[in-house]
């Protein structure tokens, strides 16, 4: 059984070879593969302590097949399930980006650019709960971001599988991530699709600001904050957010269930209506990587100008109709 990441670059899964290695989490390795006419994919492999466990292997492969029948523009489109002497693994399109290092470039995106993606993002929600479907894991490494700039959502069913092992098993496993819990989440109580809506709140949160709203080395403090704490002020720090994009963030991170959207139709509406009013304002012609800050302090540096010339109109009118007086 191969022990470390790089042994595997070179080799040959399935039909795939393995050409380098992208990343991993909590239980798989990710590479960039190829197929035999050449193209590239990625590749998640399990790592061996799980993929030797037969039950979490099994739980993990059912959830993979489930999130394989997801088909939807803004769903990552996974071309195969299987097993290959020793190692688990599915295969999946590459995509150009992500979210996660986005954000780690650049820091704070403007928010023309989070409102695109989140409209992506909650359409693949909104297909995904239709069918029954949870994520459980949003965050901003599970989004994907295509060559085109649309937003690709992953790795559906893994947290599933994983507390599906963990309820059946009793082993002690951290099942999601947890800057992105929700505050039922972290109490353990029963789950339904609003759960998405917390962890999106806090990817678009993160997206914005450059940080989560909440943060600690502690666990448990961690986990009481998500219960206990106010999400800070996105405005407060970035005044040239919207309050339209303001509100759907914080309604998103609302404590309890019922106080976040009921289904990701409703978060969609709003959505869209932030979209429109962006455009029907003049910063809406700010271009795509400048931030409405920066649209505003141009606004706000061309404003003498035209203030200018407004004077100067209003001063040539009042010298005619004195001069006209005079000639009387």
């Amino acid at each position: 059984m191969t022990n470390a990441a790089t042994d595997l670059v070179g080799q040959t899964l399935g039909p795939y070879t393995l050409e380098r290695l992208l990343g991993q989490g909590g239980f798989a390795w990710a590479f960039v593969g190829r197929e035999p006419n050449g193209t590239p994919v990625a590749i998640k492999v399990l790592k061996p302590r799980y993929a030797g466990d037969v039950q979490f292997e099994t739980r993990f492969r059912n959830e993979s097949e489930t999130a394989a029948k997801l088909e939807h523009p803004n769903i990552i489109r996974i071309r195969s399930v299987a097993k290959t002497g020793e190692h688990v693994y599915f295969a999946m399109d590459l995509c150009a980006d992500s979210l996660g290092a986005r954000i780690a470039r650049e820091g704070p995106l403007p928010e023309a650019d989070i409102v695109r993606l989140a409209r992506d993002i909650t359409a693949a929600l909104e297909f995904a709960h239709e069918q029954g479907v949870i994520h459980r894991d949003l965050k901003p490494d599970n989004v994907l971001i295509r060559s085109d700039g649309a937003a690709v959502l992953t790795d559906f069913g893994i947290a599933r599988a994983v507390s599906g092992y963990v309820a059946s098993t009793g082993v002690n496993m951290t099942i999601g991530t947890p800057h992105y819990l929700s505050p039922e989440q972290a109490q353990g109580r029963p789950l339904d699709p609003r759960v998405d809506f917390y962890a999106l709140g806090v990817t678009l949160y993160k997206a914005a600001m450059g940080e989560v709203p909440f943060s600690s080395n502690d666990w448990f403090e961690l986990a009481r904050m998500h219960v206990e704490d106010p999400p800070p002020s996105l405005r407060k720090k970035r005044p040239e957010l919207s309050k339209r994009f303001e509100r759907v963030v914080l309604k998103c991170l609302a404590k309890h269930p019922d106080d976040r959207y009921a289904d990701a139709a409703e978060l969609r509406t709003d959505l869209d209506e932030v979209e429109q009013k962006r455009r029907s304002t003049p910063l809406s012609a700010a271009p795509l990587g400048m931030s409405q800050g920066e649209a505003l302090r141009g606004a706000q540096s061309r404003r003498p100008t035209w203030l200018v010339i407004v004077g100067v109109a209003v001063g040539l009118v009042l010298l005619v109709g004195l001069v006209v007086r005079l000639m009387r």
